[in-house]
């Protein structure tokens, strides 16, 4: 089996768990190289990797570069990787809604990757949860317009956003001051109704307007209406989202789940009177997004309405997981 050389941009808590998701699915690895802003030693998933500090000259050999860093670093390194002749993965903001650039989820459009000029960006990671479970019925239905808010775990804000919740889960039973940094507000005991940056146009948040930009691209839908709200929560990992769907052609409760069954990276969770639905504590850590309390959408007079919960690891579905997943299927098309 042919062996592919892989970098990785970035050491955080996403870069460790694409580490970790290549060892896991068993991707042709060669060498593995790790870069950073510096070099030194930095043990990832119990293994040490001499960690090289990035530059334009770096990714000489490299097949695939997958970049776990912040946006700017994904900018400045762009030619650098296409220049070297590899394929860059990027999980940044950075190139999202590049017109040459295919935004990919492998099991909603992998068929995008065959345009790619060496750069693939990875979405947002609630607009990968959503998809995940919106596409199959999508292809089957055609969406028209989504409602969707998100209930975002607090490692959505990365290791300190993470951080910051556990620590004021300490403080507050030390009876001490809770530290409030990374969010807004106080996370413990309370949600927060602000995620990125709000557009003072239309008053929705950054966060809330890539979902829609970014389903639209991906979906191949210009004119699809979505509205969302992003909720902060105290939950540490795995996001949650509330979302009701409007088609164009008629569907059932019963329809959707079928679909849903047969999907690739969804797994159906709809027993109610068992207790059974979507929640992050069983999300987290695994590689499906959960879909649940589908039910018909009893505001409308028509059976073209959903709604529906969903689950699912921000950090591995909608993230790490779909980053090498995307390599996968770069091996898989003969496109590295």
């Amino acid at each position: 089996m042919k062996k592919y050389n892989v970098g990785l941009v970035g050491v955080g808590a996403v870069g460790s768990e694409m580490i970790k998701v290549l060892k896991e699915r068993g991707f042709p690895c060669g060498k593995v190289q790790v870069f950073a802003s510096r070099e030194r030693d930095e043990k990832i998933c119990g293994e040490t990797y001499h960690v090289l500090k990035a530059g334009e000259n770096s990714f000489a050999g490299m097949d695939i570069v997958l970049f776990a860093g912040k946006t700017d670093v994904a900018i400045e390194l762009r030619d650098a990787v296409v220049k070297a002749g590899a394929k860059m993965i990027d999980n940044s903001r950075a190139f999202r809604q590049d017109p040459d650039v295919p935004l990919v989820v492998p099991q909603v459009n992998a068929e995008d990757l065959d345009w790619n000029k060496g750069v693939i960006a990875n979405p947002n990671c609630t607009t990968a949860i959503m998809l995940e479970a919106v596409a199959p019925l999508h292809k089957a239905k055609k969406a028209k317009r989504i409602i969707a808010s998100t209930y975002q775990a607090a490692s959505g804000a990365g290791a300190p956003g993470l951080d910051e919740l556990e620590g004021q889960i300490r403080e507050y039973a030390e009876g001490r001051p809770l530290t409030v940094k990374a969010f807004q507000h106080r996370l413990l005991g309370n949600i927060i109704p602000h995620i990125d940056k709000f557009d003072e146009t239309n008053w929705y948040t950054l966060e809330e307007l890539k979902m829609r930009n970014e389903s639209r691209k991906m979906l191949h839908a210009p004119d699809l209406m979505l509205s969302c709200m992003s909720v902060r929560i105290p939950v540490a990992r795995a996001h949650s989202e509330s979302l009701n769907i409007e088609f164009e052609e008629d569907i059932t409760p019963e329809e959707a789940r079928e679909i849903l069954s047969k999907a690739e990276g969804v797994r159906v969770v709809d027993d109610p009177l068992a207790g059974a639905y979507p929640m992050p504590l069983d999300a987290t850590g695994g590689y499906d997004v959960l879909a649940g309390r589908i039910r018909q959408d009893i505001s409308r007079n028509d059976r073209k309405g959903l709604d529906m919960f969903v689950s699912g690891d921000q950090l591995l579905r909608g993230a790490a997981l779909n980053a090498v997943e995307i390599a996968e299927h770069l091996v898989k098309r003969g496109l590295v």
